[in-house]
């Protein structure tokens, strides 16, 4: 059977080469499979995410653990995984964290394959090597190097203290596996993202979640349970102009479109406190209180600048329940 990523080889001259490591290349590898996702079209997701999603998973156990994004599983009601033998077996979503990024999903037939070991990237800096692998061998990975280490905040109430980020991107990124120099799995694929290069034109790049953030919640999200209190979501969008936070959109049916926010309303502060960059609008936003807490905001829309409070809500109470059978 043809792989859902034939067509989306990284370029041989950046492939890694065995006789170059220590361990097991291509068993590594292996451990790397195509996860494939489909979610109803009435799920609160399905509008941003879509209904069939494609990235990678990454065996972590003898069992049939699996490692993944989060955004691949969200709402997911199937799930198949594709081996580099072509064999397509189901899985079935066991939890996922919002705060991480990270989901795990549990194969229903026996996978047969050697789980890729969990490491750390603590020790992992500027200019230290790295494989980036997603599902089909060789021919899909890509030897490659650390850029920066660094904080990361998405535009969707998502902030990561120290993301990896990667050199040359991968073609299908998506919950690939970021190898360490000692053969383990040191983080895992969540973005695509731009750096401007030294010639001034734009270079595509990659963006890592730690490894290490998995231990401390992995047996929660095993059991289907939550991996941490619920923070306040808004269901804003945004993004960092000129210092200042500015809304770009709002998620349908969410607090802030309930309040009447709307893409243009620059954030000015949250409980009083002035706001600037994302970072500090998360850290301000998730700090004042549970899911459930009434957020003052003050919002500049044109030439006018107003209060508005907004209920926040528990993100995963808009989410379609997982069926357990």
């Amino acid at each position: 059977m043809t792989s859902p990523f034939h067509g989306h080889e990284v370029e041989a001259r950046l492939r890694p080469a065995a006789d170059a490591y220590a361990f097991d290349l291509d068993g590594a590898l292996s451990a790397v499979v195509a996860l494939e996702a489909r979610v109803p079209r009435d799920a609160y997701t399905a509008a941003i995410l879509g209904t069939e999603r494609l990235g990678n998973g990454i065996v972590i156990s003898t069992g049939g653990l699996v490692l993944t994004m989060a955004y691949l599983i969200t709402e997911a009601e199937e799930v198949t995984l594709t081996l580099d033998d072509g064999r397509r077996v189901p899985a079935h979503v066991l939890g996922f964290d919002a705060q991480s990024g990270l989901g795990v999903v549990q194969a229903l037939e026996p996978l047969d394959l050697t789980p890729l070991a969990l490491g750390t990237s603590r020790g992992l800096e500027a200019g230290s090597p790295v494989i980036v692998a997603g599902a089909g061998g060789r021919s899909h990975a890509a030897a490659g190097r650390v850029v920066a280490r660094m904080p990361f905040a998405g535009y969707w109430e998502y902030l990561l203290d120290d993301a990896i980020i990667t050199e040359p991107a991968h073609p299908h990124w998506s919950g690939a596996a970021l190898i360490g120099p000692a053969g383990d799995l040191v983080g895992i694929g969540s973005l695509s993202l731009e750096r401007q290069s030294r010639g001034g034109g734009v270079q595509p790049i990659n963006m890592f979640v730690p490894a290490e953030l998995l231990a401390p919640i992995l047996d929660d999200l095993a059991r289907g349970k939550p991996a941490h209190p619920p923070r306040p979501w808004l269901g804003v969008f945004a993004q960092e102009t000129e210092n200042h936070v500015v809304l770009v959109g709002v998620s349908p049916g969410g607090p802030a479109a309930r309040a009447e926010l709307r893409a243009g309303d620059v954030i000015l502060a949250v409980a009083g406190e002035a706001v600037s960059d994302l970072a500090r609008f998360y850290t301000r936003l998730w700090a004042h209180g549970p899911a459930g807490a009434t957020i003052p905001l003050r919002i500049r829309r044109e030439h006018d600048v107003f209060e508005v409070e907004v209920r926040a809500v528990d993100r995963a109470s808009l989410l379609k329940k997982r069926r357990l059978n």
